[in-house]
């Protein structure tokens, strides 16, 4: 699971774990309760306590509203297990990882667009004779920039030594190369730069190599870079390589051209005040996850905020953070991109697309690894709660309290916090009710300000100046890796 600070959770726009508030309240201005779940609260004194003790949190709106979602999320979490409710079942794990599983299939229905660009092995030989594209390998003696005259002498008299033995080591290129070459990208690979066509090398690299036959070598060639020798291999020895790359091109520009008329025939476009809405939607995750505000138009459909916060939830947090600075034309750019996926999805689910089996297994993995970290978070489990509490109430109770108990810890940097992954956190909320209430995160910062302006003024321990240090995650690795897929 991935681990983050605490205090950097609650100063960010989190993940998909906070879907729309389940029920709005309608607390008084002197609400006495900042968050329910279910018929569980967090009292204004609890998260004023908690803040008010503790160096790491922020006192102001903000913040707590972060960290009130992080206890709704982990206290639906604590009592579907105090409730004896399968969280390990198909259907709760096909939601909660809804990114792996749409990145998955995504990958399944492209294997079927691309099957049409498997070479045969006369289509190789055609591609390799045709010589639009090729291979080229070398050894480079690099120069360094502004080298001593001696330096580029003396690289110039290895590269000519060794010449010889180039040519006359016939299919043994790779080997000198992986031996003498200075280059790091290539040495590795036998000296090889993989696939490239006109114009991919500097001039006196590219003028020399693209005069090689198939066998061929070069002479010692002179660049910006120092002195290559350089040999086009024949097919016989990179007919595997040379089949990969020419089916990788067309594969990349056959997406290229898919994508394209995607946007074309669907006719994607972002309203014109698409950037903007987009930067509101990224200050205020919350507040976004039920809008229905349109950003993206394309025939047959549309793409809403609540779209984009779901999928934006499916990405890495920098996406989240980027946004908000990113110019109009490549926040339109990303809409499009995000319409172009769903409708991908879409098709994929029309053609039928399927995972193999290894795909569920790998997604049952990631999923039940999630569920029992999370479970040892708070030292519960099923059994546990079921073979010591004798009713449904009790256990509830039992399990909100070490709930309480470890977010009590972590802001007090006694203990790592885990998030709740994002979209088991929304699959949760979507099946309980729930509530953040404004008035009650109002109170709690002028309960928490109130507090530590009086242990100021006694000199107390829970002074906390304007500066702070923040949380750091404690050290050492998580306990497993939920990092998240990017759905294409």
């Amino acid at each position: 699971m991935r681990r983050l600070s605490l205090v950097l959770l609650v100063l960010m726009p989190l993940g998909g774990g906070m879907a729309c508030n389940g029920v709005r309240d309608a607390f008084t201005p002197r609400a006495d309760v900042v968050a329910r779940a279910n018929d569980q609260t967090l009292s204004v004194e609890r998260m004023a306590g908690w803040a008010s003790s503790s160096k790491q949190v922020p006192l102001e709106p903000l913040a707590f509203s972060r960290l009130s979602h992080i206890w709704v999320d982990y206290a639906l979490f604590a009592q579907a297990l105090a409730k004896g409710q399968n969280l390990r079942d198909s259907a709760t794990m096909t939601a909660a990882m809804w990114p792996v599983v749409s990145q998955l299939k995504w990958e399944r229905f492209h294997e079927k667009l691309t099957t049409a660009s498997t070479f045969t092995e006369k289509q190789v030989d055609s591609a390799y004779e045709a010589g639009e594209v090729r291979v080229f390998q070398h050894i480079l003696f690099q120069v360094p920039p502004n080298a001593a005259p001696t330096v580029d002498a003396q690289k110039r008299h290895q590269a000519e030594q060794l010449l010889p033995q180039v040519r006359a080591a016939d299919g043994r290129f790779g080997q000198l190369a992986t031996r003498y070459s200075d280059d790091p990208g290539s040495k590795t690979q036998g000296g090889s730069l993989g696939l490239s066509g006109r114009g991919q090398f500097v001039a006196a690299f590219e003028d020399a190599a693209w005069q090689l036959p198939p066998g061929g070598v070069s002479g010692v060639v002179k660049s910006p870079f120092g002195y290559h020798i350089i040999r086009r291999p024949p097919l016989s020895e990179v007919r595997d390589s040379f089949r990969n790359g020419i089916e990788e091109r067309v594969q990349f520009h056959g997406d290229s051209v898919y994508l394209d008329s995607l946007t074309v025939k669907r006719r994607i476009e972002p309203v014109s005040r698409a950037p903007a809405y987009v930067r509101a939607a990224m200050q205020d995750i919350d507040g976004s996850r039920t809008s229905r505000r349109t950003l993206v138009n394309y025939r047959g459909g549309s793409i809403r905020v609540r779209d984009l916060v779901r999928w934006v939830g499916a990405m890495d947090p920098s996406v989240t953070q980027a946004l908000p600075q990113a110019p109009d034309e490549q926040i339109n750019q990303f809409l499009k991109a995000i319409a172009q996926r769903e409708l991908l999805l879409q098709q994929a689910d029309s053609a039928k697309v399927s995972l193999t089996p290894d795909d569920w297994r790998q997604i049952r993995t990631e999923h039940d690894s999630a569920i029992t970290v999370l479970g040892s978070i708070l030292n519960l489990s099923p059994e546990m709660l079921r073979d010591s509490l004798g009713n449904e109430r009790d256990r509830i109770n039992f399990a909100m309290g070490r709930v309480n108990d470890y977010m009590d810890r972590v802001v007090q940097g006694r203990a790592r916090f885990f998030p709740v992954p994002p979209f088991l956190g929304e699959t949760l909320r979507a099946r309980g009710s729930w509530n953040v209430d404004d008035a009650g995160v109002r109170r709690a910062v002028e309960r928490a300000q109130q507090t530590r302006a009086d242990s100021t003024r006694a000199g107390g321990a829970g002074a906390g100046a304007a500066g702070a240090p923040r949380m750091t995650p404690a050290p050492g690795p998580a306990p497993v890796d939920t990092s998240r897929r990017n759905p294409r």
